[in-house]
């Protein structure tokens, strides 16, 4: 993800900052150190408090991380942004159940959090009540009962039963133990933007800004999940070998820029790489528009071509081979089987694939139920 750094790794997973991320920073103390009247030692509270909520927050998405690891769902990265923390899964589970415990790992975490931090709380003396009720001081029972007080928060408002949060796929996977996903998704978003609207209006009403906010981000969040469902429940059951291209160039790593940009001029941007018949790697056509700034076009392919594409096979299920192509960035993916390259796929294809299909359903079957 180029708008994050990567800060450390846990079970393979990257943890990242985003970029944008000390804006959280800057926020805290001039909440604490100006409109709190704290001064220096205010903001100096508000960076250190939200910085260990932080750590709460990753803590947070490592549980829906080790959750879906547990059920063999790949986690890509975990990226901290100023509103919070996003946990990357490479797909969600299509059995409800895994998802149910994936969605609920999170909040389960905070939840036992809460319970230690209370036990602590208790045998050390520290509050456990109202941050601030005291004003803002910087001192460790201070920090200690901010952390606990928003930890509870977090676990609270991640069950709202509404996407994007944690309760509105706690909630479509329990409808969906009972009925057709799309259905069970249909029904979830259309609660989650009823709750979305009770909050804007709420908001709107009560010059409640920051409720406005979280309901602008419940709305989209929800919208988001019912396009993205209805997209799955179109691609789901299609397969690489119903839409890729098998009559494409495939350069040798031998080769130079030259012969890529002479198919470049014909339409043909993404090129496949094979050495005695093997695929080794893949030419995309941002590595070759970099390369020829860079250096020219008498470079060889092997020194451009990138190695680490994972190729995808006939029987790839298409949705999860578009959500590749977005989340990658790539406009094509090789299509191989036994080593042995048969041709490229792009989101052109799969277009065009789905609008035959609409107009010629009978020829394009579905091998498995969405």
């Amino acid at each position: 993800m180029n708008s994050s750094l990567k800060l450390f790794s846990v079970r393979d997973i990257d943890i990242r900052v985003h970029l944008t991320f000390p804006l959280i920073l800057l926020w805290a103390a001039y909440q604490f150190g100006v409109l709190g009247g704290g001064g220096m030692s205010g903001a100096l509270f508000g960076v250190i408090a939200v910085l260990l909520l932080f750590v709460l927050v990753t803590l947070h998405e490592l549980g829906h991380s080790f959750a879906a690891l547990h059920y063999g769902v790949p986690v890509e990265r975990i990226v901290l942004l100023p509103i919070g923390g996003v946990a990357q899964l490479r797909h969600m589970p299509d059995n409800p159940k895994e998802e149910f415990v994936i969605a609920l790992a999170g909040p389960a975490v905070n939840v036992l959090l809460a319970l230690l931090m209370g036990a602590v709380g208790l045998v050390f003396g520290l509050p456990l009540g109202n941050p601030l009720a005291g004003g803002v001081t910087l001192s460790l029972s201070a920090v200690f009962s901010y952390i606990f007080f928003y930890n509870v928060i977090l676990a609270i408002f991640n069950m709202i039963p509404a996407f994007p949060m944690d309760g509105g796929r706690v909630l479509r996977s329990l409808l969906a133990m009972k009925l057709d996903y799309g259905q069970a998704t249909k029904i979830a978003v259309n609660i989650g933007r009823g709750l979305a609207i009770l909050f804007g209006l709420y908001g709107l009403f009560n010059g409640a800004f920051f409720t406005l906010l979280i309901a602008i981000f419940i709305f989209s969040g929800a919208t988001q999940e019912g396009r993205m469902v209805q997209f799955r429940q179109r691609l789901r059951g299609y397969t690489v070998q119903q839409a890729y291209a098998n009559e494409i160039p495939i350069l040798q790593p031998a080769d130079s820029l030259h012969e890529a940009v002479n198919w470049t001029a014909r339409g043909i941007n993404s090129f496949p790489v094979s050495h005695f018949g093997v695929y080794v790697g893949f030419l995309s056509n941002v590595r070759l528009m970099a390369a020829l700034q860079r250096d020219g076009p008498n470079q060889t392919v092997a020194a451009v071509m990138d190695r680490d594409v994972q190729p995808v096979s006939l029987t790839a299920d298409l949705y999860d081979v578009q959500k590749r192509l977005n989340n990658d960035g790539l406009s094509a993916l090789p299509v191989v089987e036994n080593g042995r390259v048969l041709g490229l796929i792009t989101s052109r294809h799969i277009r065009e694939m789905l609008h035959m299909a609409t107009l010629q359903p009978a020829l394009f079957p579905r091998i498995r139920s969405a």
